[in-house]
């Protein structure tokens, strides 16, 4: 169950399109929208959360509620055939250099595979796919990843430069445990009828970690 959890955690959430994740949470219509915050509270099936544009939201947790945690991770945890998701933006030197890896759990193996277009500018990608050689870089590594859509069977093939600061994290299966006050998390929430707001999934950092997306 906790490994399905995170599979509808971590799809839902990379997912959302960039109007709806800027979205404001208390003036919400009836669909999803994804929101920055940091918990303050957590009592039972209520959780109370700060956002990063400073509203003070009361978030109702429901038994399918979905959880997920991102841990730190560094390049030496970057293997051979790891199945990763990486943004990645254009160098002067004419290369992909990463802004943020993410290492998924093995169950999400060719969950949105492919490469695609990014929201960092000009000539950004954002590449699913799996690692399929690791070689010494002047600031980190170059990874090489190979993917194959599943939606149109398009190959192909990238090569992406990696520097020691990079963000790095790895998806793991979480429980309501992870809603420590001061844990900062992005959560994917919907207000009901009745103007409640529930909370859909939620990502939360370990060891002070903001969800680097």
């Amino acid at each position: 169950m906790k490994q399905q959890s995170v599979v509808v955690a971590v799809t839902l959430l990379l997912a959302m399109a960039p109007t709806i994740a800027h979205a404001s949470a208390s003036a919400a219509p009836r669909m999803p929208v994804r929101i920055r915050a940091t918990v303050e509270k957590f009592d039972k099936h209520l959780v109370t959360v700060k956002t990063d544009k400073g509203d003070h939201l009361t978030l109702e947790l429901t038994a399918r509620t979905g959880f997920a945690t991102v841990d730190p991770r560094k390049l030496a945890d970057l293997k051979l055939n790891a199945y990763v998701g990486i943004t990645a933006i254009p160098g002067t030197d004419k290369k992909l250099h990463a802004t943020r890896v993410f290492i998924f759990p093995e169950l999400m193996r060719g969950a949105g595979e492919g490469h695609f277009p990014g929201r960092e500018g000009k000539g950004s990608a954002s590449i699913n796919a799996t690692i399929t050689a690791i070689a010494a870089a002047t600031d980190g590594s170059a990874v090489t990843l190979h993917y194959k859509s599943r939606a149109t069977g398009k190959e192909g093939w990238a090569d992406i430069d990696i520097a020691q600061n990079v963000p790095i994290v790895a998806f793991l299966p979480g429980d309501a445990s992870v809603l420590k006050p001061g844990a900062d998390t992005v959560t994917v929430v919907q207000k009901d009828g009745d103007g409640d707001l529930h909370a859909l999934e939620i990502i939360a950092g370990r060891d002070n970690m903001k969800p680097p997306m």
